[in-house]
């Protein structure tokens, strides 16, 4: 079974919806919709995971680091 996806329409200023449009042009995407969606997975992704307080590998190393110059990891 398909989940059928519903559209909300948001109105944005026209300085900066003609920014995206620009920046579009300059991108591999096919419209300002396409983009506008991609950022704000991106961005509620990044949140996401600031949130769940999960670290990035290379976060989780740095910490993993620091405990043991303190003396609390083998």
């Amino acid at each position: 079974m398909t989940k059928e996806l519903q559209n909300k329409t948001v109105s944005l200023p026209a300085e900066l919806y003609s920014m995206v449009e620009e920046r579009v042009k300059a991108t591999g995407f096919a419209s300002v919709e396409e983009y506008i969606i991609f950022i704000l997975k991106e961005v509620l992704k990044e949140e996401g995971s600031e949130e769940d307080g999960a670290f990035s590998k290379e976060e989780e190393e740095e910490v993993k680091k620091r405990l043991k110059a303190l003396g609390y990891m083998d």
